[in-house]
């Protein structure tokens, strides 16, 4: 039973999206090692593009560079050759259109949900690949039970064929902290709050700014750290870093270092398939407060406050509430890492494998 995997998201810088795939990839050849017993075994490989990193580490799923072009180009002609007689498991929100026996990842559908938060070109083509995708597939996988119902809402997918494969924690836990990023950007004198997140405005860094504002008076720091990408995202207004401290990218040591030292983590987002940050923060001990909307409530249940995400002022209460209510950042963190271990790569694996053999069986 042959497996093939897209490999193109290691030849692209690491977001949410690479990681998902990175991980994902990282626990199914884990799993493999328990496949003999769970009916005829899974021949699995990982097809990459020439310029691709391929530093998984992988023991039961081999890797090969292949091709000569890359991007989309690679993806969408050179990928489907190397493929043939493979079921493909496509892992990064795109797969090759023609291609018929595929499995397609969709984390959300953010680009028809929130259009604005994209420049036209990546829009345009995302909204015309994807439908193509979730409606050809045989079967779709996707993050949440909000972004399922996004899918068939959006998209036109058939509800009976798209499978939920949650995202899990461990990868935050899996590197030591590195706490000289503390001293680098004079961190951890006074308590600080944290964002992770881009300038897409759906991701409504604006209102971390505005409570950033309101708690000018408390002496608290407020930190951001994540990418911003010019070719995808929409630039924002003159002056929005301002009293955020934006660190960039930071290495997977360096952000476990900054959800552990926080006082608390803000994610006021609208839209989110998953909401990944939220949940390594959780793992981290850290008090999470997040938006009501979207898939947040699914994925942090009880562990988390809850604010309207546009409503500076709630975003402020809340935060005010966390470092100065006697107990409730404790408590917080005692739920946070146990809604933390709900979500596992392990279990995620499992998920994928369980719809790879139905398509393969059906």
């Amino acid at each position: 039973m042959k497996v093939a995997i897209n490999g193109r998201f290691l030849s692209q810088r690491v977001t949410g999206v690479q990681r998902h795939a990175g991980q994902l990839v990282r626990a199914l050849d884990r799993r493999l090692q328990y496949e003999p017993g769970a009916g005829p075994r899974l021949d699995v490989t990982l097809f990459a593009p020439p310029d691709a990193v391929c530093d998984l580490d992988l023991a039961h799923i081999r890797a090969r560079r292949v091709g000569r072009l890359r991007g989309q180009a690679w993806e969408q002609l050179e990928l489907p050759r190397h493929a043939r007689g493979n079921l493909l498991l496509n892992l990064a929100n795109t797969a090759p259109i023609l291609f018929r026996h595929q499995i397609v990842t969709i984390h959300d559908a953010s680009v028809f949900a929130v259009p604005d938060a994209y420049s036209p070109a990546f829009r345009h083509f995302y909204r015309w690949l994807q439908p193509h995708l979730a409606q050809q597939a045989e079967r779709v996988l996707t993050d949440s039970e909000f972004s399922r119902a996004e899918l068939v809402r959006w998209m036109g997918a058939a509800e009976e064929r798209v499978t939920v494969v949650p995202c899990g924690h461990e990868h935050v836990l899996a590197v030591p902290a590195d706490r000289t990023i503390f001293t680098r950007h004079r961190l951890g004198i006074r308590p600080y709050v944290l964002a992770v997140s881009s300038l897409a405005r759906h991701k409504n860094l604006a209102a971390v700014l505005a409570a950033a504002h309101l708690l000018r008076d408390h002496g608290w720091d407020f930190v951001a750290a994540g990418p911003v990408n010019p070719r995808i995202f929409e630039p924002v207004p003159a002056g929005v870093a301002a009293p955020l401290s934006q660190l960039g990218y930071v290495t997977d040591a360096e952000l476990r270092a900054l959800y552990e030292g926080a006082a608390c983590f803000v994610y006021p987002s609208r839209y989110e398939g998953f909401g990944l940050p939220p949940l390594e923060a959780m793992a981290c001990g850290c008090p999470v407060i997040v938006s009501g909307s979207a898939s947040l409530p699914e994925v942090c249940g009880d562990a988390a406050l809850y604010v309207d995400p546009d409503d500076p002022e709630e975003l402020a209460a809340a935060i005010r509430r966390v470092l100065c209510e006697d107990g409730l950042a404790d408590q917080l963190r005692r739920r946070s890492r146990e809604q933390a271990k709900r979500w596992t790569w392990d279990g995620a694996a499992d998920k994928t494998l369980v719809a790879i053999r139905e398509v393969l069986t059906s």
